[in-house]
């Protein structure tokens, strides 16, 4: 069943490794096919990602839209664990996450990574050390 995509002026969208940017008017087009698919306001870049839990999102992000985990499988993990030793109130978040990425469901893991980035503390993680690109 395609997927209905509304887009407003200038809004972007990206389709596995490419970026649908939307003219000056609304557009409204189907995606037919199996391609990862997330708006841009449901994306991060390596230059937000400034704490554990925006750099795991944006670590599932990239395994997500490239269609390929296994390249980012064991630093998933890593901030899997960090997460949790940060923020040992939500284990039980942490735990479902990485249940989610273990089966492949990536795109649910995601809206779960979001849920951990809103009650994440606001101090800042260390900064990247090898950018992650999508």
């Amino acid at each position: 069943m395609p997927l209905r995509v509304e887009l407003k002026p200038f809004e972007r969208i990206v389709i596995g490794e490419s970026v649908i940017i939307n003219s000056a008017s609304r557009t409204c087009f189907l995606v037919d096919g199996e391609a990862p698919i997330l708006r841009e306001k449901d994306t991060i870049s390596a230059e937000t990602a400034d704490t554990v839990a925006k750099r795991l999102y944006l670590c599932v992000q990239t395994m997500y839209l490239k269609n390929d985990p296994e390249p980012y499988r064991a630093a998933c993990l890593g901030l899997l664990e960090e997460l949790a030793r940060e923020m040992p109130g939500d284990r039980d978040l942490t735990a479902a996450v990485a249940q989610l990425v273990s089966a492949g469901l990536l795109y649910k893991a995601l809206k779960e990574i979001r849920k951990l980035t809103a009650r994440e503390p606001k101090s800042p993680a260390v900064p990247l050390t090898e950018p992650l690109t999508v």
